[in-house]
C-alpha cells in the first residue's frame, strides 16, 4: 500500500460503509470513508488516495458520475477505483467496462473476495503485480 494515502470508501449506506471500514482496518489499511458522491471527490481533493472503494447506487451523484470526474481530473487519473455494487446485469457489466472498471465488489460484501480485490489491486498479494 501506497504508505499515508489509505483507501477512501465512498457509500451512502452506513452499514455498508462501517462493515468495509471494519474489514480493511483489520487487514492494516488506513481508512476513509465518504457518504457522497461530492464527499468523495471532496475527500480525494484534500488527499489522494491509494485506492477509491465506490459505490456505484447513490443518491444524488452516482458512482458512474464520481467516476468521470475523477478520470477527467489530472490529478486523480491515476488512483485505482474498484466498483461496489448490487448490479450484476450485462448492461452495467458493459457500462463498468466502456469506463475503464476491470475490477467490482458484489454486495453483499464478502470479507475475502474484499481483502483479495484489494491486494490485487494494491500489488499487496504476493509480489506478483
Amino acid at each position: 500500500m501506497i504508505a499515508g494515502q489509505g483507501i477512501l470508501i465512498a457509500d451512502d449506506d452506513p452499514r455498508n460503509r462501517k462493515l468495509m471500514e471494519t474489514l480493511l482496518r483489520a487487514d492494516g489499511h488506513e481508512v476513509r470513508s465518504a457518504d457522497s458522491g461530492q464527499a468523495a471527490l471532496d475527500a480525494v481533493a484534500a488527499e489522494a488516495p491509494a485506492l477509491i472503494l465506490l459505490d456505484l447506487m447513490m443518491p444524488g451523484m452516482d458512482g458512474f458520475e464520481v467516476l468521470r470526474r475523477l478520470k477527467a481530473d489530472p490529478a486523480a487519473q491515476g488512483i485505482p477505483i474498484v466498483m461496489v455494487t448490487a448490479l450484476d446485469d450485462a448492461a452495467s457489466r458493459a457500462r463498468l467496462e466502456a469506463a475503464g472498471i476491470s475490477e467490482v465488489i458484489h454486495k453483499p460484501i464478502d470479507r475475502w473476495a474484499l481483502q483479495a480485490c484489494v491486494a490485487r489491486v494494491l500489488g499487496d498479494d504476493d509480489g506478483t503485480e
